[in-house]
């Protein structure tokens, strides 16, 4: 069974709480990247990985389409099982939910765009992203945030990564109305998820031949609760000391991204921090659009955008960016070990860009998603039969 042969590619993390009980990471999806392009593609597999694809709200569906295309024109052995789940377009209820997280479950392996959540309360404080995350431990964000040769920001030469704990903290869903009038919103940390997430980013820089972690935090006001976070981290910081261990505060760390980003290697943060710091750091390089972004647990690898937005106001204009989507599909072929397909697609996304002559209005250009889209395919490399 496909899924089987999966199992051994995906992410193994620590599980106990010591130090001696804490294992290395084996994750194909660490696996160092960079490699060349193979000269000739790779024989036929004889079937195909099967990924569950769910597109999302806003211009998620669009942006899917441009990853079908591009796989199917560079005859990428993968088929997807697509879900449509909404809050905001009446497709969403347990019964879909369920049918999503039996799918991933099968595959362990996803790539989805934003699920929008609405903002008014009705009835159900944690939406249907922050559900799927917590049914499959989703703990660890990944956000590589790389500037793309050929377009030039502010900062050029980018190259750090962000880790941010999905899980717990501020989104715990954990609110309530004390008194008329005062709203209590409990934000959990704990020591298992906060040494969990610890070792991941240092296994993670091990890994990637990174030098540097710097944990994010609010411990001078949040004392007890960023204070364990920082705590864990520092225990966890004792078991690599190959790795150089330095911290910071949120509002610091988000003056020094904006002036000089070069300092930071390898970020790890709470859940809100993650959140905001992702796209703060999207926006150096280019936006929302360009950035990919990757989510693990134990069993199962989720591929999404880095920046999370919908990009409502742009559905059906045919302008949005699929770069973002597209290099994560890329990390996803890579995550299966498809290497030679992955090579393609990505090369393929930053050959354009670097050319500069197809460019989506984000970008400063005058292209469609579909003129995008296109050049990619154009510029792809070998493709098989």
């Amino acid at each position: 069974m496909m899924a089987a042969a999966l199992r051994g590619s995906l992410v193994t993390l620590a599980k106990g709480l010591s130090a001696a009980r804490l294992q290395p990471l084996c994750a194909r999806s660490l696996s160092l990247a960079g490699q060349n392009v193979a000269e000739s593609p790779p024989a036929r597999a004889d079937s195909t990985f099967k990924v569950t694809m769910v597109p999302g709200d806003g211009v998620g569906p669009e942006l899917m389409t441009a990853v079908k295309d591009v796989f199917k024109a560079a005859d990428v052995p993968v088929e997807f099982d697509e879900f449509h789940l909404s809050e905001v377009q009446n497709m969403a209820s347990e019964e879909k939910l369920e049918e999503v997280l039996s799918s991933m479950k099968n595959n362990r392996v996803a790539i989805k765009g934003k699920i929008h959540t609405p903002m008014e309360y009705k009835g159900e404080l944690a939406s249907y992203e922050m559900r799927l995350r917590r049914k499959l431990d989703l703990f660890a964000n990944v956000v590589h945030v790389n500037s793309l040769p050929g377009y030039s920001t502010r900062h050029n030469n980018l190259d750090l990564v962000i880790i941010r704990e999905q899980t717990e903290g501020e989104y715990s869903s954990l609110e309530h109305e004390s008194v008329s009038g005062v709203v209590e919103c409990l934000k959990i940390i704990t020591r298992e998820k906060s040494r969990r997430i610890a070792k991941f980013a240092f296994d993670y820089a091990t890994k990637k031949g990174r030098s540097k972690v710097t944990a994010v935090h609010k411990a001078n006001i949040m004392k007890l609760a960023d204070g364990l976070f920082l705590q864990s981290c520092a225990e966890l910081a004792e078991l690599y000391p190959k790795i150089k261990y330095e911290t910071i505060i949120i509002d610091n760390c988000c003056m020094q991204l904006v002036q000089n980003p070069y300092q930071f290697d390898v970020l790890v943060m709470p859940n809100l921090y993650g959140n905001i710091i992702d796209n703060l750091a999207a926006g150096l390089v280019g936006g929302a659009g360009v950035v990919p972004g990757e989510s693990y647990s134990a069993e199962y690898a989720v591929f999404e955008t880095g920046a999370r937005h919908p990009f409502a106001q742009a559905v059906g204009r045919n302008i949005a960016n699929p770069t973002a989507m597209l290099l994560s599909a890329s990390n996803m072929l890579r995550h299966l070990n498809l290497e030679y397909h992955s090579n393609m697609v990505s090369e393929a996304v930053r050959k354009v860009i670097k050319q500069g002559k197809v460019r989506t209005r984000d970008l400063g250009g005058y292209s469609t998603t579909s003129d995008f889209v296109r050049a990619i395919v154009a510029n792809l490399g070998h493709r098989t039969v």
